[in-house]
C-alpha cells in the first residue's frame, strides 16, 4: 500500500534525520509509544503499542512514491501500517502511514538491551524544537519501558543518525533522565 505520508513519534520527529518536508505537528489516536526489544538486536527501540486510551504526539511529512523504500530500509524492524483514520493533523495529508513493531515479536525492555543515549537525544532534540520543553515532558511521561538501562554513549554516538546538541538540549534530557529510575552506563 502506497502512502503519501508518514507518521514519526521518535527520531522521525527530529527532521534533520530525513529530508522530508514540510513537516505538520499530528497526533495518533489509540496508540502509545513504548520502549520495545526486538530479537535481532540487543537494543531498545521506541514502537507504537495499540491502546485506545491513549495519543501520541507527533509529526507527519509527505513521502514521494521513490522516498518509501529508502524509508522502510531505515525502519525495517517496523512494520508499515496506514494510520490515516487514527492521526489527527491540519495538514492535506489522505494518507498516512505508522510505523509499529508487529505484536509478537518484542519483548520488554530489561537489563539485556537497554536504549542508546544518542537515539533518545535525537528524539528529545527533535521533540524540543517542534513541541517545546512542555512536549519533552509529556513524551518522558507518556513513554513506558523507562526500564531498560540508558547506555551513555554521547562521547562516541552508534546511533547512526545522531546530532549535535546545544548545552540546553544535553541538560534538558539528563534532567529527564535523572528523574527516572532506569540505570544508567558507560558503553563499551
Amino acid at each position: 500500500m502506497k502512502h503519501a505520508y508518514f507518521f514519526g513519534y521518535g527520531s522521525l520527529v527530529n527532521h534533520a534525520t530525513h529530508g522530508f518536508a514540510p513537516v505538520h505537528k499530528a497526533s495518533a489516536r489509540g496508540w502509545r509509544r513504548a520502549w520495545r526489544a526486538v530479537p535481532e538486536r540487543d537494543l531498545c527501540f521506541l514502537t507504537a503499542v495499540p491502546d485506545a486510551s491513549a495519543r501520541i504526539d507527533g509529526l507527519i511529512a509527505p513521502v514521494p512514491p521513490e522516498g518509501w523504500p529508502a524509508l522502510d530500509l531505515r525502519e525495517a524492524a517496523y512494520l508499515r501500517r496506514d494510520g490515516t483514520d487514527q492521526i489527527d493533523h491540519a495538514s492535506d495529508a489522505t494518507e498516512i502511514a505508522i510505523y509499529a513493531i508487529a505484536e509478537g515479536r518484542t519483548t520488554d525492555p530489561g537489563p539485556g538491551n537497554g536504549i542508546l543515549l544518542s537515539y533518545l537525544d535525537v528524539v528529545i532534540q527533535g521533540y524540543l524544537h517542534h513541541f517545546g520543553p512542555e512536549g519533552v515532558a509529556q513524551f518522558f511521561e507518556t513513554t513506558t519501558g523507562w526500564e531498560a538501562p540508558i547506555h551513555d554513549d554521547r562521547a562516541a554516538p552508534l546511533y547512526p543518525r545522531a546530532q549535535i546538541l546545544t548545552p540546553e538540549e544535553t541538560a534538558t534530557v539528563d534532567h529527564h533522565l535523572s528523574r527516572l529510575i532506569a540505570p544508567r552506563r558507560k558503553s563499551g
